[in-house]
Formats: structure tokens, sequence, C-alpha cells
């Protein structure tokens, strides 16, 4: 059965219902949290990852595990891809194409950049399939809970089709145009995230230069409690390091390092220097390099010492 083929689907009573099959392609942080809100809201899932071993816990939750990418989207109503970046995201539905039906509602959740996205609605154009630039805002834990911000970009009338997926993993979404491939969505994304990784980088700096200089976390968070300064997400990314709760990673620091270039790429070719988001690319790369790639975003703080201060 397949939206091509009904308007919606039928019970035997004929009450209209909009549970849906949807393929699930990539179940890291992400993917797997999100399977698991679509599995709660009733829908059917058929879930692939390159690794098969992180996707395997999912099927305690109901999902069906795939064991390619094209076993994965047949019969789905709508294939949701949540893999690292676009290059993945381009060969994985390239494995999947055999096993595409045209009309199937494609909503693309990887942060893929601009160019990425155009070239990932190319290949929907080629296909036949309904394509939605669809990246999320939220970590690990919003992610668990189906409580997401989607941004989304696609045609207004395929809406009613894919609104039960972004409902099932999202408290709201927000519409950024009705043309997927001129990646308004991802647009959006790319701002939201620049703000996201500045803050992550100011907050392990602060901490840093903190214990360089002998000064008490605590007497910094009390000089700064209830005013403009102040707010929860420095408190939260300090608290992580400051308590060792690195692990597992809301927002890993590879793929911080990651979206930070893809920001740095994006203003470098509308004319606009991000300073900031080259330095924190360059703190989220070094971080990686000395070990602490799949630890939250936050051991990027690690990135400003010569030796690990925790040895």
């Amino acid at each position: 059965m397949h939206w091509c083929d009904e308007a919606a689907r039928q019970t035997e009573s004929g009450v209209m219902t909009d549970k849906l099959t949807v393929s699930v392609l990539g179940t890291g942080i992400m993917g797997a949290a999100m399977a698991r809100s679509l599995l709660r809201a009733g829908h059917t899932v058929r879930a692939w990852n390159r690794t098969r071993a992180k996707a395997e816990p999912l099927a305690a939750d109901g999902a069906h595990i795939a064991g390619t990418p094209a076993e994965a989207v047949e019969s789905a109503d709508v294939v949701l891809t949540m893999l690292y970046d676009g290059p993945a995201t381009l060969e994985t539905m390239r494995r999947a194409a055999p096993a595409l039906r045209g009309g199937t509602v494609w909503a693309q959740s990887t942060t893929a950049g601009i160019e990425g996205v155009a070239e990932l609605a190319g290949f929907a154009r080629e296909h036949g399939l309904l394509f939605y630039d669809a990246p999320v805002l939220g970590t690990r834990q919003p992610a668990e809970a189906g409580q997401l911000t989607v941004l989304a970009a696609g045609p207004a009338e395929g809406r009613d089709r894919v609104a039960p997926v972004f409902d099932a993993v999202g408290a709201r979404t927000v519409w950024a145009g009705e043309d997927g491939a001129t990646a308004g969505a991802t647009r959006l994304k790319l701002v939201a995230n620049s703000w996201v990784l500045a803050a992550t980088t100011a907050a392990g700096e602060a901490l840093a230069l903190a214990k360089a200089l002998d000064v008490a976390p605590d007497g910094f968070f009390d000089l700064i409690a209830g005013g403009p300064l102040d707010m929860g997400y420095l408190h939260a990314k300090a608290g992580m390091i400051l308590d060792g709760r690195l692990t597992p990673a809301q927002f890993a620091v590879t793929t911080a390092a990651k979206d930070a270039r893809l920001i740095v790429r994006a203003g470098e070719q509308h004319g606009v220097r991000l300073d900031v988001a080259v330095a924190s690319a360059e703190r989220f790369e070094r971080a990686d390099a000395r070990g602490h790639g799949d630890e939250d975003m936050a051991a990027a703080y690690y990135a400003s010492f010569d030796d690990d201060p925790t040895t």
C-alpha cells in the first residue's frame, strides 16, 4: 500500500488514519531517537544504518532492521534520511534507488549544506520523489522525547503526507519555503547552528581561562546570575565539562566540526567572513584529533590546552 495508490489509509471501519510506513536511513544519535518517536506514534519503521549494530537495538522497539537501503525503502510512504553529510546521503539514496517508487515523500534531515541540498533535490527530481528539506534543531535529549524543532521547506500540496512524521519527531514545525531545492530550511539551520556552535566555543573558553587563572567557575556563574549575560545553555554545557558528563554525546564533536565547516563555506559563498565559525571549526577539529571526537561538542574545551588537563 502506498500514498501513490491511495489518497489516505483507511481502517476496516472506513475511518481515516495517518499511520505510515517510514524508512529511516541513518540511526546514529539523532536518527535512532527519531525512529523511536515514530514507533511511539504508531508508525511502521524500517531502519537501516551503515553499521548494522547501531540499528539493531531498534528491533526491541518494534522496528524492522533492513540489511540494505533498498530493502529499507520498500513500500515506504516516507523516507527519512539522517546521515552524516550530503555525500553520505546521496550515496545511500543511490543504493536505495532500485526500490524507490515515484511519488514517495523524502524528508531529508541531514545537515548537508546549501550545495548538498541542491544536489539531493536533483536526485529527488530524477526519481520522481516529493522532496522536503527538513533539518532539525535539538540534540539527543529532545530527540528522544520527540521534542525537536523541524525546519522544513517543500511543496504545500504534499505537507499533509509528511506532517505525521514531523509531528512524531518534533514539538513544532517551522516552514521556510515551498521549494526544498532552494534549501530555505537548511539556510535557517546554518544560521541557528552558527549561534549554537559559537556559544559552545565561548562556554569552553571561559572555563578554560577560569582554570588557567585559578578562578572558581562558581564565582563566574554568580557574577552573571540573573543578568543579560546569563543563559541556560552556558550552565548546561559547563556542567557537562565540570562533571565529566561528555558521554553519551548530545551532539558529537565530529558532527560539530562538520557543521562549522558548512557554515564557513556558506559565508564564503555569500561574501561574509565568519571568523568565529572558522575558529570554532579549528577547535572542534583539534579536539577530535586529541581523541574527543565521539564526545559531546562541549569537549572542545580540551582544545584550549597543550596537555590534557584531566591527566
